[in-house]
């Protein structure tokens, strides 16, 4: 009877029939009933009336069907009750052990499944293959290379056969608690290597930066499944190789792997990061076309791409149609981060006022405006200095009455301080008057961002003198607050007791902050000796930190040295060419600057447009160099010339031979595109739009150019007025004729 329901569709929904028809029967409680229920998610109560009947029969005696009727338990999700099973069994063998030790593993309840594993083996049970798989699992997600390392002991002084899952599970822990050496020596003696076992080997050397050598592993594949290429695609992206990334996509696509829901969702990402919309709508019909189910974080992906694209119609049409396309689960994490999605990509695409009335919409249909949602939102306010809308979103989210806790309190007072504005972030951090990691590293952040290096420290010593454990992300912002206020020995300190004190081990940002703290202070034989001590010349944003040193110290030979080592890795990013372009030029060695150029043509390298904006009455205006687009360019000009004029009446001279190499004309026409700079275009609109006395904030998507920043200089003691500047690296508050990075940047 059972097996005949067995083999008919939607087997499940006629289950509670079979079990009253058992009930009612005084004939025993059969295996193979039990073993079909332990392939089925089921109600709690069908289950629990299994488990009655099996007492009451005395069919519980039997160790085969107690270990099943304890898979149906952690297959219908009722951990209490398999636990209280497990603890009512009269014997227990390694099956039963194995199926609980699993499913805490499979749950993330790590900790339970070791302790679990260490009274099994108090009672004398011997592990197998697949227990120790699963423990070794638990080590890997707890970084636990101590206990790890016993299990494998234990596995050689056992003699226990390995297979290809316990070898990869062994071999992924080693990877994962970052134990390379053994990792490889593992990799290398494995006779048998599967899908799985490249994989993670791939996978490991793109966690470590180490490109090449990912890409040499990927090559020697044979026969690639999907895995391995979402594997190598996502890693390049990771690692800023977009353009490799993309070429190995197209590659997959000729190879003819079927694309899964990951790949999908990778491609959509990267065509974000490459900003190609045209691509992005080829995969957007590839998905359709594919038959795949487009669940939410798909949908999601979609969104944000489009959003990053600049696409916002497209973006509120994939957005608007879930409810037909899609389907809609309300209030679910997917639908919450969509709402999020769309918003973000409203204020990224200057939309500020439609992003504003969608997070109004958002509260008005009792949507779940958790945490991330608004982390989300006042993160995308930071990242553009959108400081209106960011007062906005908060001012909402305290009559919405939402406690400031440690992630809200974080995330207003980063946006505070990146939209320039650091007293209102000191206001938020003593409002929360909470010793949490997460808003002191914040806090942190935002006074090292403003050049505020020293009460970086001072916040950073008090922290840890009231026993606040510092994180990896809190010795990046007092090492960034050390290098921007040039405290070399106390920065030197930092990462000594980060290492020896916290035993935290030392990631790309850290050593890059360290490169650039002993750059500009002109360090360069300590920075040789770093990289050498620390094996870093694989890490590209080392050495762009060193030459961007040579650029400030005007060191040509030494530029020459570290360039080779930057550009041998063949990198897309224009930086270091545009660097080392700069320094010719400021030597005025134009057929260097030449040669710098003809090989950015030669590799596909494209320089990313300067762009500075400004925020003017709720309306964000965008400005490029010699940009001739605004509404009242003419006035802007005008006013531009007359500046000009003014300040070099009290001492201000262009330096044009920061474009002599772009022009390669008259001194004069280099001076004309200085002054058509975008920050200046959008700091004479800022002044002929505000106040006198009100503070003129800008942003820019690259460094600040000493020309530019000495306009500003001179521009805030002419008109006695503050003007701030957010470029890539920091803020520049520019009063009475002096900037708080004390022109060292």
């Amino acid at each position: 009877m059972v097996s005949t329901y067995c083999l008919t569709p939607k087997a499940h929904l006629k289950i509670p029939t079979i079990v009253v028809f058992l009930l009612k029967k005084p004939s025993p409680f059969h295996f193979h009933h039990c073993k079909f229920y332990s392939h089925h998610s089921l109600p709690f109560p069908t289950t629990s009336s299994l488990h009655v009947k099996a007492i009451k029969d005395g069919s519980f005696q039997n160790l085969d069907v107690a270990n099943h009727l304890l898979s149906v338990y952690v297959k219908s999700k009722n951990l209490n009750h398999a636990c209280k099973l497990f603890d009512e069994m009269p014997h227990r063998d390694v099956r039963t052990w194995t199926i609980l030790v699993s499913t805490f593993a499979r749950v993330g309840s790590n900790g339970a499944a070791l302790e679990l594993f260490k009274n099994m083996q108090n009672e004398g049970i011997k592990p197998n293959q697949f227990t120790l798989s699963s423990v070794l699992k638990c080590c890997s997600s707890l970084s636990e290379l101590k206990i790890g390392k016993g299990v494998h002991g234990w596995i050689l002084r056992n003699g226990v056969v390995f297979d290809v899952i316990l070898e990869n599970a062994l071999f992924y822990f080693y990877v994962k608690c970052e134990d390379f050496g053994s990792a490889k020596w593992l990799f290398e003696s494995m006779e048998e290597k599967n899908s799985v076992t490249w994989n993670i080997m791939i996978g490991a050397y793109l966690d470590t930066g180490n490109v090449d050598k990912a890409v040499d592993l990927f090559r020697r594949q044979g026969l690639k499944g999907v895995s391995i290429w979402n594997t190598i695609i996502n890693g390049l992206m990771r690692n800023g190789f977009e353009r490799i990334a993309l070429k190995l996509l197209y590659e997959m696509v000729k190879d003819g792997t079927l694309f899964n829901e990951v790949t999908f969702s990778i491609a959509l990402v990267l065509v974000s990061l490459l900003k190609d919309l045209e691509l992005g709508k080829q995969i957007h019909g590839r998905v359709l076309l594919s038959g795949i189910h487009v669940d939410g974080f798909l949908r999601n992906s979609l969104i944000d791409m489009y959003c990053k694209c600049g696409e916002m119609k497209m973006a509120l049409k994939v957005f608007e149609k879930m409810d037909t396309y899609f389907g809609r689960n309300e209030n679910s994490i997917e639908e919450v981060i969509s709402w999020s999605s769309i918003i973000s990509g409203l204020v990224l695409n200057g939309e500020f006022e439609d992003a504003f009335k969608t997070f109004t919409s958002m509260v008005r249909k009792d949507i779940d405006i958790d945490a991330f949602s608004i982390t989300s939102i006042v993160s995308a306010c930071a990242s553009f200095g959108v400081l209106e809308l960011g007062r906005q979103v908060h001012g909402l989210v305290q009559k919405m009455g939402h406690k400031l806790d440690a992630h809200l309190g974080s995330s207003l007072i980063d946006m505070y301080a990146k939209c320039g504005n650091l007293d209102d972030a000191k206001r938020i951090f003593k409002q929360t008057n909470d010793m949490n990691v997460v808003l002191w590293t914040s806090m942190v952040y935002s006074y090292a961002l403003h050049g505020r290096g020293r009460e970086a420290v001072q916040l950073f010593e008090f922290s840890m003198s009231h026993g606040l454990l510092p994180n990896e992300v809190t010795f990046i912002g007092v090492l960034t607050a050390c290098s921007h206020a040039g405290l070399v020995e106390e920065g030197c300190r930092y990462f000594r007791l980060m290492k020896e004190v916290y035993g935290i081990k030392p990631g790309v940002e850290h050593f890059t902050r360290m490169v650039d703290l002993y750059g500009r202070a002109g360090q360069f034989k300590e920075i040789k000796k770093f990289i050498d001590e620390n094996g870093i010349h694989h890490l590209r944003a080392v050495w762009r930190s060193f030459l961007s040193s040579c650029r400030l110290h005007r060191d040509i030979e030494m530029a020459e040295w570290v360039s080779e080592n930057l550009l041998r890795c063949k990198t897309l990013d224009a930086g270091p060419y545009i660097l080392l372009s700069n320094i010719y030029a400021i030597k005025q060695r134009w057929e260097e600057v030449a040669t710098v150029r003809r090989l950015m043509q030669s590799r596909g390298v494209k320089k990313q447009p300067c762009q500075s904006w400004i925020q003017i009455r709720n309306q964000v205006h965008a400005f490029i160099m010699d940009d001739r687009s605004h509404p009242q360019k003419n006035e802007i000009c005008a006013y531009l010339y007359k500046l000009i004029g003014r300040l070099r009446e009290i001492g201000y001279s262009s330096d044009a031979k920061l474009v002599m190499q772009d022009v390669e004309k008259k001194q004069g026409e280099g001076e004309m595109l200085l002054g058509f700079h975008s920050e200046k275009l959008a700091t004479a609109y800022g002044i002929i739009s505000t106040a006198s006395q009100t503070p003129i904030r800008i942003m820019k998507n690259l460094r600040i150019c000493d020309d530019c920043h000495n306009f500003m200089r001179y521009t805030s003691q002419l008109l006695d007025k503050e003007i701030i500047v957010r470029d890539i690296h920091r803020f520049h508050h520019f009063k009475h004729g002096c900037c708080s990075c004390g022109d060292y940047w």
